[in-house]
């Protein structure tokens, strides 16, 4: 209980600097300090959402932006699963896929878009390409490290009670590699979005990132902040949904 009752300050607390930042922002704004070709206010800011939200532009954006990361995340968590299972189960995989997986993951994958435009053109293909690196590399470096810091002694204990290979992997190795795991899924769904907001500058004609394009061409400062904060509130939810999964995953770390 005293536990429980020193953290409830400390949470209101949390609230005072960013009321306090929007407030600033607002009276900035308001008296001219701040003009609104450079960044709208708050208000107006909320005013827009309202609009685009009433009018379906921001639910069809969102929807599409969405699906991208969807897939893209989808595409990459496979490779970066398939990758790290193969090269933390094998030491003949890590011989052979570690190198030049860590050769690539070196290369800032944002620099790839000049290559993906190459190969896959201008469409959704280099989009989804570049949510996927994004993913792929994170999942793979947090797997391979899970499964290689698996404690030894657990592994000869599963042997001595004459578990198979198989079922040491299944019940002693892949269990204990979770929790390092989560941390690299919460990693890739941020890198994920990060790699949609650029990615959703190549030829866009649809999503939050075209939304922002067409807006900063006619210098609706509005509706980019709204753009921006919806791709920030997507990230903290995703976030949170890995923090809660972890919870309830991992709760026998707290028993």
């Amino acid at each position: 209980m005293a536990l429980s009752l020193a953290r409830k300050p400390a949470l209101q607390v949390r609230w005072i600097s960013p009321v306090a930042l929007v407030l600033l922002w607002q009276l900035a704004s308001s008296t001219g300090v701040l003009p609104p070709e450079k960044l709208a206010s708050p208000l107006t800011v909320a005013q827009s959402a309202g609009e685009l939200i009433a009018d379906g532009q921001l639910a069809d954006a969102f929807v599409v932006s969405l699906g991208r990361v969807f897939f893209g995340f989808l595409i990459g968590g496979i490779i970066g699963v398939a990758l790290g299972l193969v090269s933390g189960l094998s030491r003949w995989g890590e011989t052979l896929l570690d190198p030049p997986v860590q050769m690539l993951r070196t290369l800032p994958h944002l620099g790839l878009i000049p290559l993906f435009i190459l190969w896959f053109g201008i469409g959704e293909e280099p989009k989804l390409a570049l949510v996927a690196a994004g993913v792929a590399f994170p999942l793979y470096l947090n797997l391979h490290a899970g499964i290689r810091q698996t404690d030894p002694g657990l592994v000869e204990a599963a042997k001595v009670l004459g578990y198979s290979r198989i079922e040491r992997i299944v019940h002693v190795v892949l269990p204990s590699a979770v929790p390092q795991t989560l941390v690299g899924l919460r990693i890739a769904l941020g890198t994920a979005w990060l790699s949609l907001i650029v990615g959703e500058q190549i030829n866009a004609d649809a999503g939050l990132g075209f939304l922002i394009n067409n807006a900063r061409e006619f210098l609706r400062t509005d509706v980019v902040v709204v753009g921006l904060v919806v791709y920030a509130l997507l990230g903290l939810t995703t976030d949170a949904l890995v923090r809660l999964l972890e919870r309830r995953v991992l709760r026998w770390r707290t028993r």
